[in-house]
């Protein structure tokens, strides 16, 4: 097995492993070879590109040479945690790399000690979960990137009409409140022309963050298009939704955004839509687009509510 794949750091949450173990604390192991094991992981693995599916099937299998109780995944970079089975007392904690390329950190329990042969069968059947493990992990940043804006790194049109629906099924299924905000920057051509396109870019970003930053981690921020932002406020009525736009509003005004030496500032116009009972996601979507025709429509810098 080639060293370079994995780093092996033994850990124990109460007491210290073992370096041998007593007869009692071993268990049987059934009549397979590690290289036959190995082959039928690396058939099994090879079947999906769902992280959750691999650890599973792995999860499952690798019992057959060790036995333990749980196995847990995290990947922090990723967003990525598994956890499979119930936690016991011994642990051995594996981080998982390939050529330099951090691929997660893998951890395993059970109720009574890993003998030093077990831990040796781990690390011989673990090769056969990196290359599986590489291909979900590039797929799941794929399937991530696909998802965001690449200019301002929030969510695009494509995620947002599909959690902004996700959002519209709750909400009516549970029969509570959901708003949108429809942001506009106003005369942004303006920057544009006067700063250039990639200070117009960089107004974008700043903006963009900015209004994350105001929001809850429960709501979802969009780029709709342009310089057009979408906010997406689950459990929040039309009165609290208007003060949120307002909040926003006002904190826009107030921001001041430094490219290469000069201070641009923004103002915004704001379209604010609560869910009703007879909304699709058109629907809502065309009441906050006209709510906010009307507030740029009467002079900008305002929110305007859809009827």
């Amino acid at each position: 097995m080639n060293t370079q794949l994995i780093s092996n750091v033994i850990s124990l949450e109460k007491t210290a492993q073992a370096r041998t173990a007593d007869k009692s604390d071993m268990l049987p192991l059934i009549a397979l070879s590690h290289e036959e094991l190995r082959q039928l992981l690396t058939t099994q693995l090879q079947s999906s590109l769902d992280i959750t599916t691999i650890l599973g099937l792995f999860f499952k299998s690798s019992q057959r040479l060790v036995k333990y109780s749980s196995l847990s995944f995290q990947h922090a970079a990723h967003a990525i945690k598994v956890e499979l089975g119930s936690a016991e007392e011994h642990s051995v904690n594996y981080n998982l790399n390939y050529y330099g390329d951090f691929l997660g950190n893998i951890v395993f329990t059970r109720a009574n000690r890993f003998s030093e042969q077990e831990l040796g069968d781990f690390e011989s059947i673990i090769s056969s979960l990196i290359f599986p493990l590489r291909n979900g992990l590039l797929y799941a940043a794929a399937l991530q990137n696909a998802l965001k804006d690449p200019l301002t790194g929030i969510g695009n049109r494509i995620s947002m009409q599909q959690t902004l629906q996700r959002d519209i099924d709750t909400a009516q299924r549970h029969e509570q409140a959901l708003s949108v905000l429809m942001i506009d920057i106003d005369y942004f051509k303006r920057i544009n022309d006067t700063y250039g396109h990639s200070a117009g870019d960089a107004v974008l970003v700043e903006v963009a963050q900015h209004i994350q930053k105001q929001l809850r981690t429960t709501d979802a921020l969009f780029r709709y298009g342009g310089e057009e932002f979408l906010a997406v406020l689950p459990n929040t009525c039309s009165q609290h939704a208007s003060l949120v736009a307002e909040r926003l509003r006002e904190s826009l005004e107030a921001l001041e955004i430094n490219i290469e030496g000069h201070i641009i500032t923004v103002t915004s116009s704001t379209g604010c839509a609560t869910l009703r009972t007879d909304d699709s996601q058109h629907s809502l979507l065309q009441r906050s687009d006209v709510a906010l025709y009307a507030a740029k429509h009467n002079g900008r810098n305002q929110v305007q509510l859809a009827l």
